[in-house]
C-alpha cells in the first residue's frame, strides 16, 4: 500500500510500483502523475484493504501522508507509532532507559528569548521537535554563539514553515540536546512482520568543518557496510524491545563515538531517506531494489552484495541552498559545470530552487583515490554555480 505526495517521487520508485502493481492512495499529487492511474484507489477502498488485508505494508516517499494516516487510521497503533518517532522529543523519551544519562530538554518557542542556557553543556544542539532534513538545526558553541544562532534558527523556520505541512515541519517546540561526538551514519531498515529489524544500507555523514550541520554529502562503501551492519541491526533490535512495531520502514541517523559507542541522533518513520535519495542510491551501490526488499519481506544476502562491489565511494550530494541569496533571486543553476567536478555522475535530479531551498540531488561514484572531489563539494557554498 503506497501514499505518494509533495515534494518528489523517483522515477526508480515509479518504476517499482507499476512493476509490482501495486494500489497508490489517489490523491491531487498522485492524479497528477498519469501513469499510476490504473493503480490509483480512493480514502475508503484504501482503508477497506487495510482492515481486510493481512501483514499490510505501508510505504510513502513523505511525511505529508501523516496527517492522511492520522485522520484514517486511527483504528491501528500506527499513527502513534509514527507519532512517537516522528517528534524528537518523544523518541528521546522512548529510548531513555537505553541512554539514561543523555541530557536534553523539550522548550518551545514562546520560552526561547527567556531561556537561559548557562547551566546547558556546551556544544549543544537546538532543532525543531517535527523537523525535516537539517532545516532549523543549530550548534551553539558558548554563551556569546546562542543570540546569533537563535536569530538564525527563528529566520529559518519561518521560511520553512511556508514550505512543508505541520506534520513535516513545526517551528513551534525544539528539543535542545547535548552535542554527540562522532562519526555520522544515517541507514535505511525495516521491521518485518515478526518485529525483526533488517537494515538496507548504510551512509557516513561527511562534514566540511565542526560547525557544519548540513545534509551536502552522504558516502557508502563495502567498508562501511561490512562494519556497520551488524552494529546497526543489534541498536534496532534493542530499540524494538521498547515499541511493538511491525511491517514499518524505517530512516535512521545515529553517531559512533571514537570509543565505538552508538547514540542514536533521529528515527524517521514510514519511510526511508527524504527525496527518494537513500533507497534510490542503494540500487546504485549495492544492486538490489530496497523497495521490493521491504515489500516483499526479503533481507539482503551480505556476502554476496559485498562480493560484487569494488572499492568506490557511493555519495549522495544534496545541493541545498547555501549560496546566501534566496531561490527567487537565481535565474539559473549551472548544472553542467557542476557535472565536472565529478569523476562520475550516476544521476543527476533536478529541482525547482524557486519553490524549494535546494537546487538538486547527485548520486556519484568516486574511486577511492579522489575523495577530494566530496570534500571540495562539502565545502562549496555553491555560489559559484548559480546565475542572477
Amino acid at each position: 500500500m503506497i501514499i505518494l505526495d509533495k515534494p518528489y517521487v523517483s522515477n526508480y520508485l515509479l518504476k517499482t510500483i507499476l512493476s509490482e502493481k501495486l494500489p497508490v492512495l489517489r490523491n491531487s499529487f498522485t492524479e497528477s502523475l498519469p501513469e499510476l492511474a490504473a493503480q490509483l484507489i480512493g480514502d475508503s477502498a484504501f482503508v477497506e484493504r487495510i482492515k481486510t488485508g493481512e501483514n499490510v505494508r505501508f510505504y510513502s516517499t513523505t511525511e505529508n501522508a501523516i496527517g492522511w494516516i492520522a485522520e484514517h487510521l486511527a483504528f491501528l497503533d500506527l499513527p502513534q507509532q509514527i507519532d512517537v518517532f516522528k517528534d524528537k522529543v518523544k523518541f528521546r523519551e522512548l529510548i531513555q532507559s537505553i541512554y539514561p544519562d543523555f541530557i536534553y530538554q523539550k522548550v518551545t518557542i514562546e520560552e526561547l528569548d527567556e531561556l537561559d542556557i548557562s547551566s546547558f553543556p556546551f556544544p549543544f544542539i537546538i532543532k525543531p521537535s517535527v523537523g525535516f532534513f537539517s532545516m532549523g538545526v543549530y550548534r551553539v558553541d558558548s554563551m556569546s554563539d546562542w543570540k546569533p544562532k537563535k536569530a538564525q534558527l527563528l529566520k529559518e523556520i519561518q521560511e520553512a514553515g511556508s514550505i512543508y505541512p505541520k506534520e513535516v515541519f513545526n517551528g513551534t517546540s525544539f528539543i535542545i540536546e547535548e552535542f554527540i561526538e562522532g562519526d555520522e551514519y544515517a541507514f535505511d531498515a525495516y521491521f518485518d512482520e515478526s518485529g525483526n529489524p533488517v537494515v538496507l544500507n548504510a551512509y557516513k555523514h561527511f562534514f566540511a568543518d565542526e560547525d557544519d550541520v548540513s545534509d551536502r554529502v552522504y558516502f557508502t562503501s563495502k567498508q562501511i557496510l561490512a562494519e556497520k551492519i551488524a552494529v546497526f541491526t543489534e541498536f534496532l533490535q534493542k530499540m524494538g524491545n521498547l515499541i511493538s512495531i511491525k511491517n514499518f520502514p524505517i530512516h535512521v541517523e545515529v553517531r559512533i563515538s571514537e570509543d565505538q559507542k552508538l547514540i542514536p541522533i533521529e528515527a524517521n518513520p514510514f519511510r526511508f531517506g527524504g527525496w527518494c535519495t537513500t533507497a534510490d542510491m542503494t540500487q546504485h551501490a549495492l544492486g538490489f531494489n530496497p523497495y521490493e526488499y521491504y515489500l516483499k519481506s526479503i533481507k539482503p544476502d551480505w556476502n554476496e552484495i559485498f562480493s560484487k562491489m569494488n572499492d568506490s565511494f557511493y555519495s549522495i550530494v544534496v545541493l541545498n541552498n547555501s549560496t546566501g541569496v534566496e531561490g527567487k533571486n537565481i535565474e539559473s543553476f549551472d548544472y553542467e559545470s557542476l557535472n565536472q567536478h565529478f569523476t562520475r555522475i550516476l544521476e543527476l535530479r533536478k529541482v525547482d530552487f524557486k519553490e524549494y531551498p535546494v537546487f538538486g540531488f547527485l548520486f556519484t561514484e568516486t574511486p577511492k583515490d579522489s575523495f577530494s572531489e566530496l570534500e571540495a563539494i562539502a565545502k562549496s557554498s555553491l555560489r559559484e554555480f548559480i546565475n542572477k
